[in-house]
Protein backbone atom coordinates (compact mmCIF):
# COMPACT_ATOMS: atom_id res chain seq x y z
CA UNK A 1 0.00 0.00 0.00
CA UNK A 2 1.04 3.43 -1.15
CA UNK A 3 0.36 6.67 0.52
CA UNK A 4 -0.95 9.08 -2.06
CA UNK A 5 -1.37 12.86 -1.72
CA UNK A 6 -3.71 14.82 -4.07
CA UNK A 7 -3.33 18.56 -3.38
CA UNK A 8 -6.94 20.11 -5.49
CA UNK A 9 -8.69 23.43 -5.32
CA UNK A 10 -11.54 23.71 -3.40
CA UNK A 11 -14.71 22.77 -4.31
CA UNK A 12 -17.51 25.28 -5.90
CA UNK A 13 -18.80 27.58 -2.91
CA UNK A 14 -22.43 26.51 -3.57
CA UNK A 15 -21.04 22.62 -3.28
CA UNK A 16 -19.93 20.21 -5.71
CA UNK A 17 -22.53 20.17 -8.74
CA UNK A 18 -25.60 18.04 -9.15
CA UNK A 19 -25.75 18.84 -12.59
CA UNK A 20 -23.58 20.23 -15.45
CA UNK A 21 -24.87 22.78 -18.17
CA UNK A 22 -24.02 19.98 -21.17
CA UNK A 23 -24.52 16.21 -21.08
CA UNK A 24 -21.35 15.39 -22.71
CA UNK A 25 -17.88 16.29 -24.15
CA UNK A 26 -16.61 15.01 -27.21
CA UNK A 27 -14.28 12.36 -27.61
CA UNK A 28 -10.82 12.95 -28.38
CA UNK A 29 -8.59 9.90 -29.02
CA UNK A 30 -5.43 11.88 -30.21
CA UNK A 31 -3.75 15.61 -30.62
CA UNK A 32 -2.97 17.40 -33.72
CA UNK A 33 0.84 15.26 -33.59
CA UNK A 34 -0.79 11.81 -33.12
CA UNK A 35 0.01 11.51 -29.63
CA UNK A 36 -3.10 9.58 -28.23
CA UNK A 37 -4.68 10.65 -25.40
CA UNK A 38 -4.39 8.96 -22.39
CA UNK A 39 -4.80 5.13 -21.91
CA UNK A 40 -5.29 3.97 -18.76
CA UNK A 41 -7.32 0.77 -17.98
CA UNK A 42 -10.41 1.98 -16.97
CA UNK A 43 -11.64 5.53 -15.22
CA UNK A 44 -13.80 5.57 -12.85
CA UNK A 45 -15.67 8.93 -13.67
CA UNK A 46 -17.85 10.54 -16.56
CA UNK A 47 -15.97 12.82 -19.13
CA UNK A 48 -17.47 16.21 -18.58
CA UNK A 49 -17.55 15.95 -14.81
CA UNK A 50 -15.77 18.44 -12.35
CA UNK A 51 -12.35 16.34 -10.93
CA UNK A 52 -10.37 19.22 -10.26
CA UNK A 53 -11.56 19.90 -7.27
CA UNK A 54 -11.52 17.92 -3.95
CA UNK A 55 -15.10 16.09 -4.18
CA UNK A 56 -13.54 15.41 -7.81
CA UNK A 57 -10.64 13.84 -6.65
CA UNK A 58 -8.82 13.52 -10.14
CA UNK A 59 -11.58 10.20 -10.04
CA UNK A 60 -9.04 8.29 -8.14
CA UNK A 61 -10.52 7.05 -4.84
CA UNK A 62 -12.27 3.93 -5.85
CA UNK A 63 -8.82 3.36 -8.26
CA UNK A 64 -7.03 3.92 -4.87
CA UNK A 65 -9.52 1.86 -2.85
CA UNK A 66 -9.18 -1.28 -4.96
CA UNK A 67 -5.68 -1.07 -5.17
CA UNK A 68 -5.23 -0.58 -1.57
CA UNK A 69 -3.71 2.78 -1.40
CA UNK A 70 -4.18 5.09 1.39
CA UNK A 71 -5.25 8.21 -1.02
CA UNK A 72 -5.57 11.81 0.76
CA UNK A 73 -6.99 14.84 -0.79
CA UNK A 74 -6.57 18.35 0.03
CA UNK A 75 -6.62 21.57 -0.96
CA UNK A 76 -4.52 22.81 1.76
CA UNK A 77 -1.20 23.29 0.76
CA UNK A 78 0.53 26.42 2.21
CA UNK A 79 2.51 26.41 5.74
CA UNK A 80 4.22 23.56 8.23
CA UNK A 81 0.62 23.06 9.80
CA UNK A 82 -1.24 22.34 6.28
CA UNK A 83 -2.57 19.17 5.54
CA UNK A 84 -0.03 18.24 2.61
CA UNK A 85 3.59 19.25 5.15
CA UNK A 86 1.53 17.57 7.73
CA UNK A 87 1.22 14.13 5.45
CA UNK A 88 4.44 14.14 3.68
CA UNK A 89 6.76 12.85 5.73
CA UNK A 90 5.56 9.62 4.82
CA UNK A 91 4.07 9.89 1.04
CA UNK A 92 5.18 8.22 -1.53
CA UNK A 93 3.16 9.82 -4.49
CA UNK A 94 2.51 13.62 -4.70
CA UNK A 95 -0.13 14.84 -7.03
CA UNK A 96 -1.37 18.49 -7.74
CA UNK A 97 -2.42 20.57 -10.62
CA UNK A 98 -0.56 23.46 -12.08
CA UNK A 99 -3.93 25.64 -10.92
CA UNK A 100 -3.04 24.44 -7.23
CA UNK A 101 0.23 23.68 -7.16
CA UNK A 102 1.81 21.89 -4.23
CA UNK A 103 4.95 23.99 -4.35
CA UNK A 104 7.61 20.85 -3.81
CA UNK A 105 10.55 22.71 -2.37
CA UNK A 106 13.88 21.01 -1.80
CA UNK A 107 12.76 21.35 1.54
CA UNK A 108 9.99 19.92 1.41
CA UNK A 109 11.58 17.41 -0.89
CA UNK A 110 13.70 16.82 1.78
CA UNK A 111 11.57 16.35 4.38
CA UNK A 112 9.71 13.40 2.32
CA UNK A 113 11.94 10.39 2.72
CA UNK A 114 9.21 7.92 0.85
CA UNK A 115 8.79 10.50 -1.77
CA UNK A 116 9.62 8.43 -5.23
CA UNK A 117 7.13 10.08 -7.76
CA UNK A 118 5.51 13.60 -8.43
CA UNK A 119 2.72 14.26 -10.85
CA UNK A 120 1.46 17.05 -12.22
CA UNK A 121 -2.04 16.79 -13.29
CA UNK A 122 -1.93 18.98 -16.10
CA UNK A 123 1.60 20.44 -18.02
CA UNK A 124 3.82 22.05 -16.46
CA UNK A 125 5.98 20.98 -13.41
CA UNK A 126 8.15 24.36 -12.15
CA UNK A 127 6.35 24.27 -8.94
CA UNK A 128 8.89 21.21 -8.21
CA UNK A 129 12.09 21.67 -7.73
CA UNK A 130 13.59 19.69 -10.52
CA UNK A 131 17.14 20.06 -9.42
CA UNK A 132 15.99 18.45 -5.88
CA UNK A 133 13.78 16.03 -7.72
CA UNK A 134 17.11 14.59 -9.72
CA UNK A 135 19.30 14.91 -6.42
CA UNK A 136 16.54 12.54 -5.30
CA UNK A 137 16.15 10.59 -7.98
CA UNK A 138 12.60 11.25 -7.78
CA UNK A 139 10.32 10.75 -10.65
CA UNK A 140 8.46 14.00 -11.91
CA UNK A 141 6.07 13.29 -14.47
CA UNK A 142 2.83 15.15 -15.94
CA UNK A 143 0.13 14.88 -19.14
CA UNK A 144 1.89 16.75 -21.60
CA UNK A 145 -0.93 17.64 -24.49
CA UNK A 146 -3.51 17.09 -22.21
CA UNK A 147 -5.13 21.07 -22.51
CA UNK A 148 -2.71 22.28 -24.62
CA UNK A 149 -5.34 23.38 -26.95
CA UNK A 150 -7.47 24.38 -24.16
CA UNK A 151 -5.06 26.98 -23.66
CA UNK A 152 -4.27 28.06 -26.58
CA UNK A 153 -8.19 28.96 -26.88
CA UNK A 154 -7.88 30.88 -23.78
CA UNK A 155 -5.11 32.96 -25.05
CA UNK A 156 -7.50 33.44 -28.56
CA UNK A 157 -9.84 34.44 -26.41
CA UNK A 158 -7.96 36.88 -24.25
CA UNK A 159 -6.33 38.55 -27.21
CA UNK A 160 -9.83 39.24 -28.81
CA UNK A 161 -10.77 40.64 -25.28
CA UNK A 162 -8.30 43.14 -24.82
CA UNK A 163 -7.77 43.96 -28.18
CA UNK A 164 -11.36 44.86 -28.47
CA UNK A 165 -11.95 45.97 -24.83
CA UNK A 166 -14.55 43.79 -24.52
CA UNK A 167 -14.34 43.90 -20.50
CA UNK A 168 -14.81 46.99 -19.89
CA UNK A 169 -17.37 47.34 -22.52
CA UNK A 170 -19.61 44.14 -20.86
CA UNK A 171 -19.01 46.36 -17.32
CA UNK A 172 -21.22 48.91 -19.08
CA UNK A 173 -23.86 47.09 -19.79
CA UNK A 174 -23.84 45.60 -15.91
CA UNK A 175 -23.96 48.94 -14.48
CA UNK A 176 -27.02 49.04 -16.77
CA UNK A 177 -25.33 52.05 -19.38
CA UNK A 178 -24.94 52.76 -23.20
CA UNK A 179 -21.98 54.33 -23.08
CA UNK A 180 -20.42 53.70 -26.30
CA UNK A 181 -17.75 56.30 -26.88
CA UNK A 182 -16.11 55.27 -23.56
CA UNK A 183 -16.69 51.31 -24.96
CA UNK A 184 -14.70 51.67 -27.97
CA UNK A 185 -12.32 54.63 -26.99
CA UNK A 186 -9.89 51.61 -26.65
CA UNK A 187 -10.98 49.12 -29.22
CA UNK A 188 -9.41 48.34 -32.19
CA UNK A 189 -9.43 45.60 -35.09
CA UNK A 190 -6.86 42.81 -34.83
CA UNK A 191 -6.88 42.51 -38.42
CA UNK A 192 -3.14 43.48 -39.50
CA UNK A 193 -1.51 43.50 -36.46
CA UNK A 194 1.52 41.77 -35.47
CA UNK A 195 1.14 38.91 -33.63
CA UNK A 196 4.23 37.02 -31.57
CA UNK A 197 4.37 34.10 -29.90
CA UNK A 198 7.37 33.34 -27.59
CA UNK A 199 7.43 29.75 -27.75
CA UNK A 200 6.07 27.89 -30.95
CA UNK A 201 5.93 24.25 -28.88
CA UNK A 202 2.30 22.61 -28.53
CA UNK A 203 0.43 25.38 -27.06
CA UNK A 204 2.14 28.32 -28.82
CA UNK A 205 1.68 26.60 -32.41
CA UNK A 206 -2.02 26.20 -31.52
CA UNK A 207 -2.28 29.56 -30.84
CA UNK A 208 -0.59 30.77 -34.32
CA UNK A 209 -2.92 28.22 -35.96
CA UNK A 210 -6.09 29.91 -34.73
CA UNK A 211 -4.98 32.88 -35.56
CA UNK A 212 -4.48 32.77 -39.09
CA UNK A 213 -7.95 33.29 -40.48
CA UNK A 214 -7.58 36.64 -38.26
CA UNK A 215 -5.34 37.93 -41.53
CA UNK A 216 -2.54 38.81 -38.77
CA UNK A 217 1.51 38.93 -39.71
CA UNK A 218 2.30 35.92 -37.56
CA UNK A 219 5.98 35.81 -35.45
CA UNK A 220 7.44 33.14 -33.18
CA UNK A 221 10.71 32.50 -31.46
CA UNK A 222 11.68 29.33 -29.99
CA UNK A 223 14.94 27.75 -29.16
CA UNK A 224 13.39 24.87 -31.56
CA UNK A 225 12.91 26.44 -35.09
CA UNK A 226 9.91 25.10 -36.42
CA UNK A 227 9.61 23.18 -40.01
CA UNK A 228 10.45 25.05 -43.10
CA UNK A 229 6.77 23.84 -44.44
CA UNK A 230 4.52 24.94 -40.95
CA UNK A 231 6.47 28.77 -41.29
CA UNK A 232 5.14 28.83 -45.38
CA UNK A 233 1.95 27.37 -44.62
CA UNK A 234 1.04 29.90 -41.71
CA UNK A 235 3.14 32.73 -43.02
CA UNK A 236 5.64 32.68 -40.03
CA UNK A 237 8.71 35.38 -39.48
CA UNK A 238 11.05 33.23 -37.47
CA UNK A 239 12.91 35.41 -34.85
CA UNK A 240 16.69 33.94 -33.64
CA UNK A 241 15.56 35.56 -30.12
CA UNK A 242 12.57 37.40 -28.34
CA UNK A 243 14.28 40.78 -28.25
CA UNK A 244 13.73 41.02 -32.32
CA UNK A 245 10.20 39.77 -31.52
CA UNK A 246 9.66 41.91 -28.55
CA UNK A 247 10.71 45.26 -31.12
CA UNK A 248 7.74 44.44 -34.11
CA UNK A 249 4.46 43.15 -32.46
CA UNK A 250 2.17 44.12 -31.64
CA UNK A 251 0.40 41.58 -29.78
CA UNK A 252 2.85 38.95 -27.43
CA UNK A 253 1.99 35.85 -25.94
CA UNK A 254 3.48 33.84 -23.81
CA UNK A 255 3.34 30.28 -24.24
CA UNK A 256 7.35 29.03 -23.22
CA UNK A 257 8.11 26.86 -20.02
CA UNK A 258 9.34 28.49 -16.43
CA UNK A 259 12.88 27.77 -15.94
CA UNK A 260 15.75 29.56 -14.98
CA UNK A 261 16.36 30.99 -18.58
CA UNK A 262 12.82 32.61 -18.93
CA UNK A 263 12.34 34.08 -15.28
CA UNK A 264 11.39 37.57 -15.40
CA UNK A 265 12.12 37.66 -19.22
CA UNK A 266 9.35 40.24 -19.02
CA UNK A 267 11.19 43.33 -17.09
CA UNK A 268 11.18 46.70 -17.28
CA UNK A 269 14.21 46.32 -19.99
CA UNK A 270 12.72 44.18 -21.94
CA UNK A 271 8.94 46.48 -22.16
CA UNK A 272 10.92 49.43 -22.95
CA UNK A 273 11.51 47.45 -26.36
CA UNK A 274 8.32 47.00 -26.80
CA UNK A 275 6.20 49.30 -29.17
CA UNK A 276 3.90 51.56 -27.06
CA UNK A 277 0.50 50.24 -26.38
CA UNK A 278 1.71 46.39 -27.09
CA UNK A 279 -0.81 44.00 -25.46
CA UNK A 280 0.73 41.29 -23.58
CA UNK A 281 -0.78 37.53 -22.85
CA UNK A 282 0.57 35.30 -20.57
CA UNK A 283 -1.05 32.15 -19.99
CA UNK A 284 2.01 30.24 -19.14
CA UNK A 285 3.57 31.37 -15.55
CA UNK A 286 3.38 34.16 -13.71
CA UNK A 287 6.79 34.29 -13.24
CA UNK A 288 8.29 34.97 -16.35
CA UNK A 289 7.10 38.27 -16.26
CA UNK A 290 8.46 41.06 -13.41
CA UNK A 291 5.05 42.10 -11.06
CA UNK A 292 5.88 45.40 -10.72
CA UNK A 293 7.29 46.11 -14.06
CA UNK A 294 3.55 45.08 -15.72
CA UNK A 295 2.04 47.44 -13.54
CA UNK A 296 4.32 49.93 -14.34
CA UNK A 297 4.21 49.92 -17.99
CA UNK A 298 0.33 49.53 -18.08
CA UNK A 299 -0.14 52.53 -15.95
CA UNK A 300 2.47 54.55 -18.26
CA UNK A 301 0.52 52.84 -21.51
CA UNK A 302 3.65 51.26 -22.61
CA UNK A 303 1.78 48.16 -22.19
CA UNK A 304 -2.52 49.02 -23.42
CA UNK A 305 -3.47 46.07 -21.93
CA UNK A 306 -1.89 42.43 -19.99
CA UNK A 307 -4.12 39.78 -19.46
CA UNK A 308 -3.45 35.73 -18.21
CA UNK A 309 -4.75 33.02 -16.15
CA UNK A 310 -1.32 32.69 -14.17
CA UNK A 311 0.03 34.30 -10.79
CA UNK A 312 2.77 34.09 -8.34
CA UNK A 313 2.22 32.67 -5.61
CA UNK A 314 -0.97 30.69 -6.51
CA UNK A 315 -3.86 30.74 -5.32
CA UNK A 316 -2.56 34.85 -5.62
CA UNK A 317 -3.32 37.42 -2.29
CA UNK A 318 -6.05 39.19 -2.30
CA UNK A 319 -3.18 42.28 -2.54
CA UNK A 320 -2.08 41.12 -5.57
CA UNK A 321 -1.35 44.59 -7.83
CA UNK A 322 -2.79 42.39 -11.11
CA UNK A 323 -6.20 42.33 -9.40
CA UNK A 324 -6.47 46.15 -9.21
CA UNK A 325 -4.06 47.61 -12.39
CA UNK A 326 -5.51 49.21 -15.15
CA UNK A 327 -6.42 47.82 -18.56
CA UNK A 328 -6.16 44.17 -17.46
CA UNK A 329 -7.76 40.85 -18.30
CA UNK A 330 -6.84 38.45 -15.30
CA UNK A 331 -8.48 35.61 -14.45
CA UNK A 332 -7.99 32.72 -11.98
CA UNK A 333 -5.30 30.36 -13.50
CA UNK A 334 -8.95 28.38 -15.63
CA UNK A 335 -7.13 28.18 -18.87
CA UNK A 336 -6.17 24.60 -18.54
CA UNK A 337 -8.65 23.26 -16.35
CA UNK A 338 -11.75 22.84 -18.64
CA UNK A 339 -14.41 20.37 -18.16
CA UNK A 340 -13.02 19.05 -21.06
CA UNK A 341 -9.30 19.14 -19.95
CA UNK A 342 -9.97 17.85 -16.93
CA UNK A 343 -11.06 14.60 -18.42
CA UNK A 344 -7.84 14.36 -20.25
CA UNK A 345 -5.55 15.27 -17.57
CA UNK A 346 -7.21 12.96 -15.07
CA UNK A 347 -7.14 9.95 -17.05
CA UNK A 348 -3.62 10.67 -17.51
CA UNK A 349 -2.77 10.43 -13.96
CA UNK A 350 -4.48 7.27 -13.49
CA UNK A 351 -2.15 6.33 -16.81
CA UNK A 352 0.85 7.40 -15.16
CA UNK A 353 -0.15 6.00 -11.60
CA UNK A 354 -1.29 2.60 -12.86
CA UNK A 355 2.47 2.30 -14.55
CA UNK A 356 4.10 3.27 -11.52
CA UNK A 357 2.81 0.87 -9.79
CA UNK A 358 3.52 -1.65 -12.07
CA UNK A 359 6.80 -0.95 -12.59
CA UNK A 360 5.82 -0.25 -16.38
CA UNK A 361 7.74 2.73 -18.35
CA UNK A 362 5.99 6.22 -17.79
CA UNK A 363 5.64 7.82 -21.75
CA UNK A 364 8.50 9.84 -22.64
CA UNK A 365 5.93 11.97 -23.45
CA UNK A 366 4.96 12.23 -19.70
CA UNK A 367 8.21 12.25 -18.11
CA UNK A 368 10.51 15.40 -16.64
CA UNK A 369 13.17 13.60 -14.05
CA UNK A 370 13.80 10.17 -14.23
CA UNK A 371 16.89 8.40 -12.69
CA UNK A 372 18.47 11.99 -10.91
CA UNK A 373 18.37 13.42 -14.87
CA UNK A 374 16.14 15.21 -16.97
CA UNK A 375 13.74 13.31 -19.24
CA UNK A 376 11.67 12.95 -22.17
CA UNK A 377 9.64 16.00 -22.91
CA UNK A 378 11.31 17.25 -19.85
CA UNK A 379 14.81 16.84 -21.62
CA UNK A 380 13.16 18.93 -24.77
CA UNK A 381 11.41 21.69 -22.59
CA UNK A 382 13.40 22.72 -19.43
CA UNK A 383 16.80 23.27 -17.99
CA UNK A 384 18.22 23.37 -14.46
CA UNK A 385 20.77 25.98 -12.90
CA UNK A 386 23.92 25.42 -13.28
Amino acid sequence: MAKIICVLYDDPVDGYPKTYARDTIPVIKSYPDGQTTPTPSAIDFKPGELLGSVSGALGLKKWAKDNGHQLIVTSDKEGPNSTLDKELHDAEVVISQPFWPAYMTAERIAKAKNLKLIVTAGIGSDHTDLEAANKHKITVAEVTYCNSISVAEHVVMMILSLVRNYIPSHDWVRKGGWNIADCVERAYDLEGLHVGTVAAGRIGTAVLRRLKPFDVKLHYTDRHRLPADVEKELGLTFHENREDLFKVCDVITLNTPLHPETEHMINDKTLATMKRGTYLVNTARGKLCDRDAIVRALESGQLAGYAGDVWYPQPAPKDHPWRTMPHEGMTPHTSGTTLSAQARYAAGTREILENFFAGKPIRDEYLIVQGGHLAGVGAHSYSVAK
